[in-house]
């Protein structure tokens, strides 16, 4: 056996060894993680959880006000962002692929895509917080907007993509529109796909907090009109976590919880989706 193929195939096993280790302690730190929200949250789960509002300082409460708030902020966002997304995503992969303005769509998309969140609370409040002169829930929602839709987007043209360029052209031998091909064929080749990025861009704002502070804030009491500061559970679990209340620790862990929950469940959805997608292709 050559000196050459020794060293390849110790190489080899040293990187392997690296790889596997990497992999273990990132599991292992995941695991440790979700271990205390979990033992922490369940023991502060109780029936005033889901039943009562944000306590007032040294009272006991609940957290159902920033659950519906959270929930409430969310669905407007994605209300926003999947028709711009899903829109982007079409022009980009059917209409214009390969030209200067394609290109440079991308390159910011990519470029929103790693952006810091607090980049979009900061955007959100210079445009709507300082000339409405106050803090409000649709803030709030425009700035989980604006987080989603370069998801959405990246998504939606990805999947598109990967419809066979036959299928377009059978259509459209047949005499049907650009739009129809879209809206018929590539749409429904790739629904899973699609239906994927959606949840990955609901379980990305889910668990937002910086871009809330500047925006939605947060409060104490019920707010459904959201036209000012409006409860929600990220900015409820952060000050809750740093009160000096005992019994606001405890409810700030259940409310890591309940985020840890929907994310984690988001999640296993979309991985099930997109493994049911492949082998559908397949």
């Amino acid at each position: 056996m050559s000196f050459h193929y020794q060293r390849r195939i110790w190489t080899n096993r040293l990187f392997t060894f690296f790889a596997a280790a990497s992999a273990t302690i990132g599991i292992s730190l995941l695991l440790i993680i979700l271990f205390r929200i979990f033992s922490e949250g369940i023991s502060a789960f109780s029936f005033d959880t889901f039943t009562r509002t944000t306590p007032s300082p040294g009272g006991e409460g609940g957290l159902i006000n920033a659950i519906v708030g959270s929930l409430m902020m969310s669905a407007l966002a994605m209300i926003i962002a999947i028709p711009v997304g899903l829109l982007g995503g079409v022009y980009l992969a059917e209409y214009d692929r390969k030209s200067k303005l394609s290109s440079v769509v991308r390159f910011l998309n990519d470029i929103l895509l790693s952006a810091p969140s607090i980049c979009f609370g900061m955007f959100a409040y210079e445009i709507m917080v300082r000339p409405m002169h106050r803090f409000s829930g649709y803030a709030g929602a425009v700035a989980l907007a604006f987080i989603a839709i370069p998801v959405i987007l990246r998504t939606t043209e990805d999947m598109l993509i990967l419809v066979p360029n036959q299928l377009r052209e059978a259509a459209a031998a047949l005499g049907a529109p650009i739009w129809h091909i879209v809206a018929t064929i590539s749409f429904q080749t790739v629904r899973h796909g699609i239906i994927t990025g959606l949840l990955l861009a609901f379980a990305r704002i889910a668990g937002e907090t910086a871009p809330l502070l500047f925006t939605a804030l947060n409060n104490q009491f019920w707010n459904i009109p959201m036209d000012g500061p409006t409860p929600n559970l990220p900015v409820t679990i952060y000050q809750l976590a740093l009160s000096p209340y005992p019994n606001w620790h405890r409810l700030a862990w259940a409310g890591a919880m309940i985020i840890t929950l929907v994310v984690l469940s988001l999640n296993i959805v979309t991985r099930l989706m997109t493994d049911r997608a492949i082998k559908k292709r397949a």
